[in-house]
């Protein structure tokens, strides 16, 4: 049966074209056992193509039809083809990471068909060093990135002994783990769930005029919080391609928690203190960089105060905390003491709100950048910030797919008109991984942004004697 796409899920289709496409993606890769024979990826590859029922997240397509009124609905791929999601490839010599981030690059800069499930999974071998890389891709319209991740760790497990195991796309997959599918609705109930959700929203926001003023207040100021308006004209402001760059790398997490320690600051301070310096040289190497600080929007999880409303409910919110990256300032130091002061005014701003008025703050925030691209203003007026900057938290154990160690998982995601560089980055066991995710032509010499995230991190430690 036919089941409408929520609002939120609709935005990202309709936003969709051939310049950004809007799927999540990531790439892990594994060790083989040490039993496995030359073709284990092969047997990985067949294993798949043998699944013999698939969860119905991987089975569902867009749809828009008389039937359904004109409006968009998820239904059911009655000509499913395994084969067309699922793939194998092989690297060209001599197989360095080189190789394997060129491919990677060229996939995620490809459109999932909407006549076909919005997904595809590539398993690559052909590295030098004998690991086999898996890269997945899904369209946002059908989970978020961290959604996404867990998706791809739910089918992990501690134990290098497992055999068998299904990938995320196999239903044996979702029942073990009892994920929980969206509830299927009546198209009749759409308009009725929208009017209820907005009538909850503003019946919630009562209190966001005084928290609005605040918030203004530190804005007009120049003090990044919940909102900005003082993101100076970058190269990542413009509108991009349909070309994709993406480079990633980890350093041990180790050496940013004794920063951490070091400075009292927070590990995600560090990572965006790491980000801020490489962003600087970087810029300097490009004779572009701005004189004052670039700002990163950052999504954060906050302990909102809670709501006696329905739609409030109180406990955690994620919201989204505009934050001076301290680009203008030559020390690591005074950028990660500026970091963390940019992150508390914000966290702090968010969290004497209700869920729903972060919900309405960080939609306020966000609204400039999603106008600018409409009236194709980029590089024409200030951006409300110039890149977006994640951290999300991974397992802390070691993982193996059937019995193959991974060795590293990096999170690919969505630049936007406007918006031409995405950092997101993930813990995995004693790593934290980087994933850089550019426009091709837009960022060039992304690469180089790795040599200077190692540099920074040197230059941190010695700056605070960690």
């Amino acid at each position: 049966m036919p089941t409408p796409i929520d609002p939120t899920s609709l935005g990202f289709l309709l936003a969709e074209n051939r310049n950004q496409p809007m799927h999540v993606a990531g790439l892990q890769l594994f060790e083989k056992p040490a039993d496995a024979g030359p073709h284990f990826a092969r047997e990985l590859y067949e294993a798949a193509l043998d699944t013999e029922e698939i969860a119905p997240l991987f089975r569902k397509r867009p749809s828009r039809s008389i039937s359904s009124l004109g409006q968009w609905v998820w239904t059911d791929d009655a000509e499913f083809d395994i084969e067309h999601h699922v793939r194998h490839s092989a690297l060209p010599e001599p197989g360095r990471i080189r190789e394997l981030l060129e491919l990677v690059s060229r996939l995620h800069g490809q459109m999932l068909g909407r006549e076909r499930p919005l997904w595809e999974a590539h398993i690559i071998e052909g590295l030098a060093d004998g690991r086999v890389a898996m890269y997945t891709k899904l369209h946002h319209s059908l989970v978020d990135g961290i959604s996404a991740m867990k998706l791809m760790q739910s089918v992990l497990s501690t134990d290098p002994d497992r055999r068998n195991m299904p990938l995320p796309f196999d239903a044996r997959a979702v029942r073990s783990k009892k994920v929980r599918e969206p509830s299927a609705r009546d198209l009749t109930s759409v308009p009725m769930d929208t009017l209820r959700s907005a009538m909850g929203l503003a019946a919630d926001a009562g209190g966001l005029p005084a928290a609005l003023i605040r918030t203004l207040n530190k804005g007009v100021k120049n003090e990044a919080s919940a909102l900005s308006f003082y993101a100076p004209k970058s190269i990542f402001n413009v509108n991009i391609t349909g070309s994709r760059r993406f480079a990633s790398d980890g350093w041990a997490l180790d050496r940013l928690r004794a920063i951490s320690k070091a400075s009292r600051t927070t590990l995600n301070d560090v990572v965006l203190a790491m980000c801020g310096g490489a962003v600087r040289n970087y810029l300097i190497e490009l004779n572009s960089l701005p004189d004052t600080s670039l700002v990163s929007m950052v999504p954060v999880g906050l302990k909102s105060r809670g709501s006696d409303s329905e739609a409030g409910g109180g406990g955690n919110a994620v919201g989204s905390v505009m934050v001076k990256l301290g680009t203008d300032l030559a020390d690591p130091a005074d950028r990660l003491a500026a970091i963390h002061a940019s992150m508390k005014a914000g966290k702090a701003a968010l969290e004497s709100m209700t869920p729903n008025q972060i919900v309405a703050m960080s939609a306020l925030g966000m609204a400039p950048s999603l106008a600018i691209p409409m009236l194709r203003l980029n590089g024409v007026v200030r951006p409300p910030f110039n890149l977006i900057i994640s951290n999300v938290p991974g397992p802390r154990s070691t993982q193996f797919l059937n019995g193959a160690r991974l060795t590293g998982t990096y999170p690919v995601s969505i630049p936007m008109q406007g918006m031409a560089l995405n950092i997101t980055c993930n813990s995995y066991a004693e790593d934290m991984c980087f994933g850089l995710t550019g426009d091709r032509r837009r960022v060039p010499h992304l690469q180089r942004l790795l040599v200077h995230l190692d540099s920074e991190l040197t230059a941190l430690e010695q700056a605070v004697g960690a």
